[in-house]
């Protein structure tokens, strides 16, 4: 296979690098591409190096089975839609395409089976939906999902390594705001993206509407609260989730137990600080709502890992399987 990775020297593109060699892939070409200013740094891949080329409109006119973009809606939209004149797909990290009907939105593990004879971009959802809706997806198929409410506690890795600086800047005595509109350090800051006209933030509007693409639901109700916290990796969520049948708790617990790329925790709990390197989402405090119909659980992922770089890899590895690229 050939595979191109833009955006490489990012924390998202540097992660799927690294998810790629977790995989023990060894693509038959590898290409990797940023902006000028990273131009000339050499990443490794199993050991052998690799030349950072800048990013330019002639980049991606060679031919690619797949080609990752982790550099921005910017960057996606001005690129993408010329990249796939010679190439095959497109996996697109940012949200320039999550809401196009035409493209797909994938997890591979809920709806994979939409990627097979496809050709074109597929969009890579949102960090916090990716890790949320795993979970739910499997609750929705035995007991059909009415209502979320969902809290989210999301690390400053979420706003790249600009938000990392930010806290390391502010915990050596900053005073300074840096990217965010008020100090991350020692606080919380209930927002998340630009606020819209609904009250909503931008990053909750995402949760809303890509929790019913990727469900290929319209009829569940969805509030999410999506909350800045000084942490470096990992995002939490506190999910509250209603269904239309009644629930058997120790049943739904055995799901998710058994469900690819859920790690259960049962009697005990998961923090940001206990992921490692995992790319599963991580379900633990599992516990009935206000009545049997409902349940509540602790949701904590890997936001560079689960949140962005594993899926697209996964979204790869899937659509090649299918394509028959690899046994």
């Amino acid at each position: 296979m050939k595979i191109a990775i833009v955006g490489a020297t990012g924390e998202v593109g540097r992660m799927i690098i690294t998810c790629l060699q977790e995989l023990n892939l060894r693509p038959q070409e590898l290409d990797l591409y940023a902006s000028a200013k990273s131009r000339g740094q050499v990443l490794y891949y199993l050991d052998n190096p690799t030349v950072v080329q800048e990013l330019s409109e002639q980049s991606l006119s060679k031919h690619y089975d797949y080609v990752f973009f982790s550099a921005g809606g910017g960057i996606a939209n001005a690129y993408a839609p010329a990249a796939l004149q010679s190439s095959e797909v497109i996996i697109d990290n940012s949200s320039a395409f999550r809401q196009d009907p035409a493209i797909p939105l994938i997890v591979p593990q809920i709806n994979a089976d939409l990627l097979r004879g496809y050709q074109g971009i597929v969009a890579n959802p949102n960090c916090s939906t990716i890790q949320m809706v795993l979970p739910l997806a499997i609750l929705d198929k035995e007991y059909r999902l009415k209502k979320v409410i969902v809290s989210t506690y999301q690390a400053v890795s979420g706003s790249g390594h600009g938000g990392i600086e930010t806290l390391e800047k502010q915990r050596s005595g900053s005073k300074l705001k840096g990217i965010y509109p008020e100090l991350i350090d020692l606080n919380v800051i209930p927002q998340i993206g630009v606020f819209l006209d609904s009250g909503y933030s931008a990053e909750e509007e995402k949760m809303h509407q890509e929790t019913l693409k990727i469900l290929g639901r319209e009829d569940i109700g969805i509030s999410a609260t999506a909350v800045r916290v000084p942490v470096i990796y990992g995002h939490s969520l506190s999910v509250y989730a209603e269904f239309e049948r009644e629930l058997d708790l120790k049943h739904a617990a055995k799901m998710l137990s058994q469900a690819d790329a859920i790690n259960y925790h049962e009697n005990s709990f998961i923090t940001p600080l206990g992921l490692g390197t995992s790319n599963a989402s991580h379900v633990c405090r599992l516990r009935q709502g206000v009545d049997g119909y409902s349940l509540t659980f602790w949701n904590v992922g890997h936001n560079v890992r689960i949140g962005a770089a594993a899926n697209a890899v996964n979204i790869m590895y899937a659509h090649a399987l299918q394509a028959g690229k690899i046994g």
